[in-house]
């Protein structure tokens, strides 16, 4: 290997194989694990083994393909599972990183949603507080009926004084 000038990056990565969109190869697998999950699949298949046991054993003889007792269709069976297996698999664990992640964001939800709950609890006890201190309408009543007692017993005395000053100075 050669040595490059430029030691800060690392060096890329010889892959060999196939190259494959990782995201357009999980739908598909959701997609085949989607259809082998279904009740329609499992008739068609089980009306394709009936079908080829039926023509491999009743049908004649010169046009039946599977030679010996039901070998190709084992074979066939095998390599659907095979495959099938693996695809369903990945799609169990797309469908878990989906699950993971939402359970993160509900997680996330769920926390502000506490944060707001509480901030708007403090609120609500800070605006309770702040009622106590206003005065009701009895309260009111109450002040205004101690002023006026207060303004007449000042304007009774005024009217004493004034009285006595006018009777001193008629004196």
């Amino acid at each position: 290997m050669t040595r490059r000038a430029d030691l800060t990056t690392p060096r890329e990565r010889r892959r060999l194989g196939v190259h494959y969109d990782p995201d357009a190869f999980g739908e598909f697998s959701e997609s085949v694990a989607r259809n082998l999950g279904t009740a329609r699949f499992l008739v068609y298949q089980s009306v394709f083994c009936v079908a080829w046991v039926a023509w491999n054993t009743v049908g004649p003889e010169n046009l039946r393909f599977d030679e010996w007792q039901f070998v190709g269709l084992t074979l066939l069976l095998s390599l659907q599972a095979a495959y099938a297996a693996p695809l369903i698999l990945l799609a169990q664990n797309r469908q878990e990183q989906r699950d993971q992640s939402q359970t993160e964001t509900d997680r996330r939800l769920a926390e502000r949603n506490q944060s707001d709950t509480e901030f708007l609890a403090r609120e609500i006890a800070s605006i309770r507080l702040s009622l106590n201190d206003v005065p009701t309408a009895g309260d009111l009543e109450d002040q205004l009926e101690r002023l006026t007692n207060a303004l007449e017993r000042m304007s009774s005395r005024l009217d004493e004084m004034t009285a006595r000053f006018d009777k001193d100075d008629v004196e």
